[in-house]
């Protein structure tokens, strides 16, 4: 068995340090949903505005730009390794931008997988272009796609369209960047938003599902899954972003920050105001987790 980094009391968040591949291939198990944030590869020395600064955007060496061809070798590891761990009928979300995001799109079709959408998240508030030379980067790009072809995936297409005035939810989301509550345990330089998350999971899976993040960074998925009512694995080989998830997840044992994020949730129309009664209860059932 691989020992966890940690473990919620009730079992529904684990985290394990390590490489997402060699971790994978130490269990079985098949997970109802992936959500992948893998390196954009654009750490280059450029620079960008936050918070009245002038910043760098060099977010680490594994975001360090590489080849073409190792772009794709890499891609088409880690996903040919999550593919092995999805249920039939799963789906995987992979966000990106142009650095990254064709490679991904290629290699999924290798594998056999089926594109869905190609979600456009809009920014309401992205950061100026401080260089004037291009248009101002505001979006990014999350391919959603199926593990088969011939199997039919979920899709909770009634509360979409719900959310969205009753009229069918398009491709395109108008979201905001990450908020400052959300960095209360500290900032990854990649974190997103909370109301992104819980979007598509509430897209396409339903309660007590599990999700998997084989980039889990500062496992904003799990927190979004975990108030939702779904369970979470998230696999990460920096301690320091491990630290700062464990940290995120114990501020979830304390209701009125959990009732606070759900109010936040609510408010911007990322769920239902009739179901924060409900997700907001994390007294689940333990669950029993094949890898620890």
């Amino acid at each position: 068995m691989i020992s966890s980094f940690y473990k919620s009391p009730n079992n529904d968040f684990t985290l394990i340090q390590g490489d997402c591949v060699d971790t994978l291939s130490k269990f079985k198990f098949g997970f109802d949903m992936v959500f992948a944030d893998p390196p954009y590869f654009l750490s280059g020395g450029g620079i960008s505005y936050q918070s009245g600064k002038i910043v760098c955007v060099d977010k680490g060496v594994w975001d360090k730009p590489t080849t073409p061809e190792e772009l794709d070798t890499f891609n088409l590891r880690w996903l040919s390794a999550v593919r092995e761990h999805m249920k039939d009928n799963a789906t995987i979300w992979i966000s990106g931008t142009h650095h990254n995001i064709f490679s991904v799109q290629q290699q999924l079709l290798k594998l056999g997988f089926k594109i869905l959408n190609v979600i456009t998240w809009a920014k309401t508030n992205p950061p100026p272009n401080i260089s004037c030379r291009y248009f101002t980067f505001s979006t990014e790009f999350i391919i959603w796609a199926r593990k088969s072809s011939k199997v039919p995936h979920y899709f909770n297409y009634a509360l979409m369209k719900e959310l969205n005035g009753n009229k069918q939810m398009t491709d395109v989301w108008h979201l905001p960047a990450i908020g400052i509550w959300e960095k209360t345990c500290g900032k990854h330089p990649t974190q997103k938003p909370l109301g992104l998350l819980a979007r598509l999971i509430q897209a396409s899976t339903e309660v007590n599902a599990w999700i998997l993040d084989p980039f889990s960074g500062s496992a904003t998925t799990g927190i979004a899954a975990n108030l939702l009512g779904r369970n979470y694995l998230g696999l990460e080989k920096e301690e320091e972003f491990l630290n700062m998830s464990k940290a995120r997840r114990l501020e979830l044992e304390d209701p009125n920050i959990r009732w606070s994020y759900l109010k936040r949730l609510e408010k911007n129309n990322i769920i239902p105001a009739s179901d924060t009664s409900v997700v907001s209860d994390s007294s689940q059932a333990c669950y029993n987790t094949p890898w620890i």
